[in-house]
């Protein structure tokens, strides 16, 4: 249930969304991209220049088809397009380069680790080009290092592109070192209880976890969590904390 969000957020920015589970970050998200309507209000997705937005969403689970190749995955989207398969398969090829997987795209995706299927999923929702780009906790079930690369490559891919990026997340590191802008939700019935600019440089290196800037950013948001009740006591995000 959410409550009273009346939000703007600016194109070619990456947000990333914090809260306690259950306080609606994915459905606010699923309104965004359509996936769901809301009971009151209103939600507009619109380019710069006024026209619709391509939008692209990334789930929790890379949900990557078992009987298709790695650059057959990627281009389904296109093929459900109408384009063909030839011309799909060609267009998939560089967005694949871009999440550094060109060596594997044959491959099925049994063949794969976690954190590469999930690449996978990345190049497919970005084969279309989108303008605005949604993830739902993408690297939440990937260990500690395999998701501090993703997030590092998902960052560079931002820089590249500059798509709108709505980044759901736990992780209050994640959420720093990812984005421009964190919204912190409390419980239920969730509403924005923070809405901040990440003081940190354009260009992120893994290093930058350790900084003293860093860590006062999370402490920013980590604070916003408390103040509200909105803490998270799940493992997962007190181990968070701790790093």
């Amino acid at each position: 249930m959410l409550e009273g969000i009346d939000l703007e957020i600016e194109a070619g920015s990456f947000v990333a969304l914090l809260g306690p589970s259950g306080c609606g970050k994915s459905t606010l998200l699923r309104f965004v991209s359509g996936l769901d309507a809301p009971s009151s209000g209103s939600v507009v997705v619109s380019a710069t220049d006024g026209a619709p937005s391509k939008l692209a969403f990334v789930f929790q689970d890379a949900q990557l088809l078992p009987w298709r190749t790695v650059l057959d995955n990627v281009a389904l989207p296109l093929e459900l397009q109408g384009v063909s398969r030839g011309e799909a398969r060609e267009r998939a090829r560089a967005p694949l380069s871009e999440v550094e997987l060109s060596d594997v795209h044959e491959r099925f995706p049994d063949q794969l680790s976690g954190g590469m299927r999930m690449r996978v999923s990345i190049a497919r929702a970005l084969v279309t080009e989108p303008s605005v780009l949604l993830l739902d906790e993408p690297f939440a079930a990937l260990d500690e290092l395999t998701r501090q690369r993703l997030d590092e490559r998902l960052r560079k891919l931002w820089l590249t592109r500059r798509m709108t990026v709505i980044f759901v997340t736990h992780a209050l590191a994640e959420a720093a070192y990812l984005a421009e802008r964190a919204l912190v939700m409390s419980r239920r019935p969730g509403k924005i209880v923070l809405d901040h600019q990440l003081v940190l440089p354009e260009e992120r290196s893994l290093d930058l976890r350790t900084d003293v800037a860093f860590v006062a950013q999370t402490a920013i948001l980590y604070r916003a969590l408390q103040a509200h009740g909105a803490l998270d006591d799940s493992p997962r995000t007190l181990e968070t904390e701790r790093t």
